[in-house]
C-alpha cells in the first residue's frame, strides 16, 4: 500500500486547522497540527513531512521565523504561508525567505489542491540531477557572475514565487525564464512565451485573455488565451513594460487571484500559473513616471534574477563562441572550423552591445565568410557594404560635385556572382543587424531608425532567422 503524504499545519485558529485536516483528508493526505512555533520546531525535529503550511501570526512567534528555520534545517521541505488579506508584502518576503508559496485566507480548496500537488509533484534528488544536467548545458561558462547564477537558480526552482528577469538586450532572459521553468515542479507543464511589445494594442487583450464566440466583430469563434494555455506551467512575459496601463490592472488580477475573464464571458476561470517576467528597461523608474503600476511591480518583482553583460564574463566569451561554431557547423553540416589566436584576442576585446545574441551572430557571419580550414581575425572584422571607390562617388555626388563628364572616369563595379537576389537580401541582413546592434536589440527602436513599422521589422527578421534567442547563454 502506497504511503500517504504527511503535512504538517501550523496555525493557532484551531477551526480553520480542523477544517483544513478534513480537506486534506479527502485528497488522501495525513496531517499533523501544531498551534505554536515551538509546538512546530518539535514536531520537524520528530518526523519527516512532505510539506508544510503555516500562518504568519503565531501567539509565540511569526510564521517567518519558521520559514527561516525549515530553510536552514530542512532544505528540501517546501513550506507554503498562509496569510490574511492585507498581509501580502509580508507573504512576499516569507517567498524571498525561501517559502515554497503561500495561500490566501479563506482558502480556496482548489488552489490548495494545486499548491500541494506542486509541492509533491518531484522528489528532490531526481530535481538535483536534472538542475547540474541542464544549468551546464545552457548556461555555458565559468565565470563568476555565471556560477552564481546557478546557486541563484537552484533555489529559485523550489519555490512557486514570481521571477523577474532584469538584463540588457541579448542576454538570454528567455534561456533563463525557460531554464527556471524546466528546473522546476512544473516542468511538466507548458511554457508559454509572450513578447509583450510584439501584439498589437487592440488585440492584446484576446491574445491574453482569449475571447467568446461574438463578443466582437470578427469573433466567429471561441479562443483560449496565453494564460490559460499557461495553466499547470509557467507564462513568461518578455518585455513587460510594454504593456498598457489598462492591461497591466487586468494582468495584476490574473497574477493575484489565479483567475481570469475572455472577453465575453460572464464566468471566471481558475488557472494555476506561475509567472516570470523580464524587461531590459529600468522598472523601478518607469514607476516613479507613472509608467509602470506600482502594485504590478511589487506583485512580480520578487525573486531577482540579474544577468551578467557578456563583456562582464571573462574566458566564457571563448567558450560560447565555440559552442555556437559547433552548433552552427553542424546545422550546416560542414566541418568545424576552430579560431585562431587572433581571433580569440579580437573577441575577448569586443563590448558586445548586443551581448550573446550578437556573438552568435558574429559566429554565424565569420563562418559563411571563410573558405579556410579555421576562422582568422578577417573574418571577424566587419568588411564595409561598398568599395571605396563607389563610396567617395556616392558621396561626390550627395555633395553636387561631379558633373557629367565625370561619369566615365567612375570605376564601374562587378556584378555579385551569386546573382542581385542573394546580393540584395545579404546586404539587407547586415543592415538590419546593425540597426539592432546599435539600439541594443531593442526592436521597436530599430524599426523606427530603420523607418518601417514593427511588423515589417518582424517579418524581415523572421525571414532572416533572427527573430529567436539560441537555447543557451
Amino acid at each position: 500500500m502506497e504511503k500517504k503524504p504527511l503535512v504538517l499545519l501550523v496555525d493557532d485558529e484551531q477551526d480553520l486547522c480542523t477544517l483544513m485536516q478534513m480537506s486534506l483528508s479527502r485528497m488522501g493526505i495525513d496531517t499533523h497540527i501544531a498551534y505554536r512555533l515551538q509546538e512546530a520546531v518539535q514536531a520537524l525535529k520528530t518526523h519527516q513531512y512532505d510539506a508544510c503550511l503555516t500562518d504568519l501570526n503565531l501567539p509565540d512567534g511569526n510564521g517567518l521565523s519558521l520559514v527561516d528555520f525549515i530553510a536552514q534545517n530542512y532544505p528540501n521541505l517546501p513550506v507554503a504561508v498562509l496569510t490574511a488579506y492585507g498581509n501580502m508584502d509580508i507573504a512576499i518576503a516569507a517567498l524571498k525567505a525561501g517559502a515554497f508559496d503561500f495561500v490566501s485566507k479563506p482558502i480556496n480548496q482548489k488552489h490548495l489542491e494545486q499548491l500541494l500537488q506542486k509541492a509533491f509533484n518531484q522528489p528532490i534528488n531526481q530535481l538535483h540531477i536534472q538542475e547540474d544536467t541542464l544549468e551546464h548545458r545552457l548556461l555555458i561558462g565559468q565565470s563568476l557572475p555565471i556560477q552564481q547564477l546557478r546557486i541563484t537558480l537552484k533555489k529559485i526552482a523550489r519555490s512557486q514565487a514570481p521571477v523577474f528577469i532584469t538584463g540588457e538586450s541579448g542576454t538570454g532572459k528567455e534561456v533563463v525564464a525557460n531554464l527556471v521553468h524546466r528546473l522546476s515542479n512544473r516542468n511538466e507543464g507548458p511554457f508559454i512565451a509572450i513578447n509583450c511589445g510584439a501584439i498589437p494594442t487592440e488585440l492584446m487583450e484576446s491574445e491574453l485573455f482569449g475571447h467568446r464566440k461574438g463578443s466582437f466583430t470578427g469573433a466567429t469563434q471561441d479562443k483560449q488565451g496565453l494564460i490559460l494555455s499557461a495553466h499547470g506551467g509557467s507564462l513568461f512575459l518578455d518585455e513587460i513594460a510594454e504593456l498598457p496601463l489598462t492591461m497591466q490592472v487586468k494582468l495584476l488580477r490574473a497574477v493575484q487571484e489565479k483567475r481570469i475573464r475572455p472577453i465575453g464571458s460572464d464566468t471566471e476561470i481558475d488557472v494555476d500559473f506561475r509567472v516570470i517576467s523580464a524587461s531590459h528597461q529600468d522598472l523601478e523608474a518607469l514607476v516613479q513616471q507613472g509608467k509602470f503600476r506600482q502594485d504590478l511591480y511589487f506583485r512580480i518583482h520578487v525573486m531577482d534574477i540579474v544577468l551578467p553583460a557578456l563583456r562582464e564574463r571573462g574566458n566564457d566569451i571563448i567558450l560560447l563562441a565555440q559552442h555556437f561554431i559547433q552548433k552552427i557547423c553542424q546545422e550546416w553540416d560542414i566541418p568545424v572550423k576552430p579560431l585562431s589566436e587572433r581571433a580569440r584576442e579580437f573577441l575577448l576585446a569586443q563590448y558586445y552591445p548586443g551581448n550573446v545574441r550578437e556573438l552568435r551572430n558574429m559566429m554565424e557571419r565569420a563562418i559563411t565568410l571563410s573558405d579556410e580550414s579555421s576562422i582568422d581575425l578577417p573574418h571577424l572584422q566587419t568588411a564595409p557594404l561598398r568599395p571605396i571607390a563607389q563610396t567617395n562617388y556616392t558621396n561626390a555626388t550627395q555633395q553636387g560635385t561631379v558633373g557629367n563628364d565625370q561619369l566615365s572616369h567612375v570605376p564601374s563595379r562587378k556584378l555579385p556572382e551569386e546573382g542581385l537576389e542573394l546580393y540584395l537580401e545579404k546586404i539587407e541582413k547586415e543592415i538590419l543587424m546593425n540597426a539592432l546592434n546599435l539600439t541594443h536589440w531593442n526592436r521597436t527602436l530599430a524599426a523606427k531608425k530603420l523607418g518601417m513599422s514593427f511588423r515589417s521589422l518582424r517579418y524581415r527578421l523572421k525571414k532572416f532567422g533572427l527573430d529567436g534567442e539560441d537555447d543557451s547563454v
